[in-house]
């Protein structure tokens, strides 16, 4: 009998699910659902960077999605062995203590301190500085030295100790907290597994929550109970093991089989986060960056533990033992903003369009909804279009990628975007080129931030919508990289690489490695550093750092007047 597999992908937007042929990696169905709740923003206040989503999103959509590829695979429920699911990150869930999420409980529906803190919030930004603080001068364990030194406010910690200390009925009525990939792992096993031995993920613990063998887990206690003493009774209700996504978190539970037509002998394998799940997904092996581009990046590479050993690489999102591949060193970093800053200026752009022109009594509905959709489908291709045929030189705008803060290299979430070197010259084309250019040097900083620290880039491999979708900011990316760039053919790497640790949790393959060979995606392009073009865009980015420095300086000195004023 054929094996199949299904990757689960819980994207920003929408949760997607992949169902996988283990016999030669064919992707038999894909079904999508769009986030409701999210795509009306509720729960979400963008001024204040407050992103939360209703773990009914989440919920819904495994349901959906799943049927979904059954259906349309027509393929036996029984023959299906392995579910793994990958998700955003760091995105804590509160939960009562039989792992209901708190925002299904009575009175925490529309409450947004019980919602998932998702990924991009940024409302822990004072907490992310405390932490950072008390690591560096309490005396004891610097607990963020394998997570590049600098704690985040999108980080676990930073966001827990955020939200009781706004919310003291979350606080009190929360018994523990949950990642996202657990959490959607754990709820599809909870019959065959009780909250207190579930397998937590590795990947989560280690990037986000400052997990580490060498200090026996989790922060201590300690250090905790200075931080926040709720914090520190909290660590004894969270866990001190974690695992790979290569291994068995449990079986499907019953009523969850029945559900979604599977059958309790399908194995469920740990979660993960997904730009790890991607990176195995588009075949990643060592000196490999692979870079996850979609409303924010992540860049994963894995390194051979006798080149990282105890070596810590400054300014990342953390070096995990396992967190990619078992037996290698999983090393993360990203920009807060990639797709993001581009969607900005769109929405910017569009004003007019959407507050004018579609508001006008002079257009019927039916023309209005089709110069919407016109609009919609060539925005970014025509700016491409008309940035594509700007020469480079020293008169174009110059723009910081910071629209969200800074994850790497050295986060900082207070840091703003800019544009300078405007003029009355200085047409939309022109601004979009520099906001290109820009995530392009944000993505250069990253890699040249890992060779400094010896972890040694050969090749580049680009996946998700940007990289296949845009052309022109994958020949920019390469140039400014000054290396070619692959591009994964599979609009599903994440989903795919959850179905690769799916079908090594069921036993189908013998580990991550032989299982990417087979299931892996190719490849549908590869761009080219064009030389003519190169030591133009150097010049470029020596402006782009002037124009950081600056800034960067501008909020360190606000910073030093605020605590002085204190």
């Amino acid at each position: 009998m054929n094996t199949y597999v299904i990757g689960l992908d819980y994207g920003t937007d929408s949760v997607r699910a992949v169902l996988l042929d283990t016999k030669n990696g064919e992707e038999l169905a894909s079904e999508v659902y769009w986030y409701p709740r999210w795509k009306k923003q509720l729960y979400c206040d963008a001024s204040r960077n407050r992103f939360r989503q209703h773990p009914l999103d989440h919920i819904e959509g495994l349901e959906k999605t799943i049927k979904g590829v059954i259906k349309k695979s027509r393929v036996a429920g029984e023959s299906v062995k392995g579910i793994c699911i990958d998700t955003t990150g760091s995105s804590p869930v509160p939960v009562t203590k039989d792992g209901t999420p708190l925002a299904l409980e009575k009175g925490f529906e529309d409450n947004p301190n019980a919602m998932m803190v998702l990924w991009k919030d940024h409302t822990a930004i004072n907490e992310a500085n405390e932490i950072n603080n008390l690591a560096e001068n309490w005396g004891g364990e610097n607990f963020t030295k394998y997570e590049g030194g600098i704690y985040s406010s999108e980080w676990f910690w930073a966001k827990i100790a955020h939200i009781i200390r706004e919310d003291e009925n979350v606080k009190n009525s929360a018994y523990t907290w949950m990642e996202h990939c657990d959490l959607m792992t754990y709820l599809l096993i909870e019959d065959t597994t009780n909250l207190a031995d579930f397998k937590r993920s590795r990947c989560a613990a280690g990037h986000k929550a400052m997990w580490h063998e060498s200090w026996g887990g989790l922060p201590s206690e300690d250090f905790l109970n200075r931080l926040d003493p709720y914090l520190g009774d909290l660590r004894s209700r969270l866990y001190n093991k974690t695992y790979t996504s290569d291994e068995v978190a449990g079986n499907i539970s019953k009523e969850w089989a029945e559900k979604l037509g599977l059958t309790t002998d399908c194995v469920v394998a740990v979660g993960t986060f997904d730009a790890h799940s991607g990176a195995v997904g588009a075949k990643i092996d060592e000196h490999t960056l692979v870079r996850v581009m979609g409303t924010s990046t992540c860049d994963i590479i894995v390194s051979s533990k006798d080149v990282v050993a105890e070596k810590t690489v400054r300014g990342i999102c953390g070096q995990v033992d396992g967190s990619v591949i078992p037996g290698f060193i999983g090393l993360e970093a990203g920009q807060s903003a990639f797709g993001d800053l581009l969607a900005w200026f769109k929405d910017v752009l569009s004003w007019p369009v959407e507050n004018l022109v579609l508001n006008s009594d002079i257009l019927s509905s039916e023309q209005k909804e089709k110069l919407k959709a016109e609009v919609e489908s060539n925005f970014i291709k025509e700016l491409s279009a008309a940035a594509e045929k700007i020469e480079i030189s020293e008169s174009l705008p110059v723009a910081l990628d910071w629209i969200n803060g800074r994850r790497t290299p050295d986060a900082n979430q207070e840091l703003k975007s800019a544009i300078s070197n405007l003029s009355l010259g200085s047409k939309a084309p022109h601004i979009f080129n520099a906001l290109v250019n820009a995530i392009c040097f944000g993505s250069k900083e990253i890699a040249d931030r890992f060779q400094q620290e010896g972890v040694k880039i050969n090749s580049v491999i680009g996946i998700g919508g940007v990289a296949r979708k845009s052309p022109f900011i994958m020949q920019t990316l390469a140039n400014v990289m000054n290396m070619p760039i692959k591009v994964a053919k599979s609009d599903e790497a994440p989903a795919l690489g959850a179905a690769i640790y799916a079908s090594v949790a069921a036993g189908i393959y013998p580990d991550v490695i032989e299982a990417s060979k087979h299931l892996g995606s190719d490849f549908e392009a590869e761009y080219f550093p064009e030389e003519a073009k190169v030591s133009e865009y150097q010049k470029q980015m020596e402006a782009y750092k002037e124009l950081s420095a600056f800034e960067e300086n501008k909020v360190k000195q606000r910073s030093k007047e605020n605590e002085f004023q204190l």
